[in-house]
């Protein structure tokens, strides 16, 4: 079981667990053992509340394939365990992201201070610049 939240989980069954070889450097011990884990995660068949789902689906994110599958590659770590609980930790903070609410701006004016300041400085730098014609006898 997978905990999002306090009410929503996942069953291991909905998850894909794979061992797969890690790439990159490592010795002789890379070419021997699987350590890598490969998650998938079929979003429309889960058990995931539609709104979860819905949420999931417009991400814009490379882990998500065009069949609606999530895909987390997790070698982090040297050993299966640590890499099997870094992809489902890491899938779990992906369904937490994709419905958190992201905060609203409320667009907001300089002061009239800062106005005066921004034009007082523009000044400033224009008669700074002014000086740097050529000089007339």
């Amino acid at each position: 079981m997978l905990h999002i939240t306090n009410t929503i989980t996942i069953p291991d069954n909905e998850i894909d667990l794979t061992a797969i070889r890690a790439q990159g450097s490592g010795g002789q011990n890379v070419n021997k053992v699987s350590s890598a884990v490969h998650l998938r995660f079929d979003i429309r068949a889960s058990t995931l509340p539609d709104f979860y789902k819905e949420r999931l689906l417009n991400l814009s994110d490379q882990r998500l394939s065009k069949e609606g599958e999530i895909i987390i590659k997790a070698q982090r770590f040297r050993t299966l365990e640590k890499n099997r609980a870094d992809a489902l930790e890491r899938l779990a903070e992906l369904i937490r992201g994709a419905v958190r609410e992201k905060r609203r701006r409320r667009p907001t004016k300089p002061s009239r201070s800062a106005r005066e300041k921004r034009l007082e400085s523009k000044e400033k730098r224009g008669r700074v610049k002014a000086m740097r014609g050529k000089v007339e006898e």
